[in-house]
């Protein structure tokens, strides 16, 4: 079975100390487990996304803006790819199976070409990891789930700034979308 990686907003502002809207520390906990597991699927040639959310300064007209402060801003540092990963993707940006893609709602699918890339390798098994397990890596899976892709969720390589969301969501994950949820990334 064909499989990819999806790396849901692992970016300076969802992770770092002072980013907009951060994780903070478990948010840097599970860095060694992104950066590893993102590894993994590139030395095996199997399809990474790195999927980034993407805001405008200013767009009051964007469902986020009610709800949540002003972050991943369009030509800000706040939309890098935080720490380990940025230089592993640095690295690896022209590989074929490398795919650096803006999201502009929670899922990683809604008003983009994601399940098109997707289709065309013929990919079946879609891998989860990033940040934030109970907001965009879940509505994410749950679009996954709606368009029949196997899913597979790397618990040590997801967090939130809600834990409780966070537990919430490992266990919706397994038993309402009948994902895996595995360790040691």
């Amino acid at each position: 079975m064909k499989k990819a990686l999806l790396n849901v907003d692992y970016t300076y502002d969802f992770v770092a100390e002072d980013g907009r809207l951060t994780c903070g520390k478990p948010g840097q906990e599970i860095e060694k487990a992104i950066v590893s597991l993102t590894k993994k699927f590139i030395e095996n040639s199997d399809f990474v996304v790195l999927a980034i959310d993407k805001h405008t300064e200013g767009n009051e007209y964007h469902p986020e803006a009610k709800l949540f402060p002003p972050h991943n801003i369009e030509g800000t540092s706040g939309r890098d790819l935080y720490g380990e990963l940025s230089e592993l993707y640095e690295k690896h940006k022209n590989h074929a199976n490398v795919y650096y893609m803006d999201k502009t709602r929670y899922s990683a699918f809604a008003g983009t070409d994601l399940e098109i890339k997707l289709r065309e390798r013929g990919i079946e098994e879609l891998h989860l990891c990033g940040v934030c397990t109970d907001i965009c890596v879940l509505h994410t899976a749950v679009d996954a789930y709606n368009k029949g892709f196997q899913i597979v969720i790397h618990e040590d390589a997801v967090a939130s700034f809600n834990q409780a969301g966070h537990e919430w969501a490992l266990g919706h994950f397994a038993q309402t979308l009948g994902a895996k949820v595995v360790s040691g990334s």
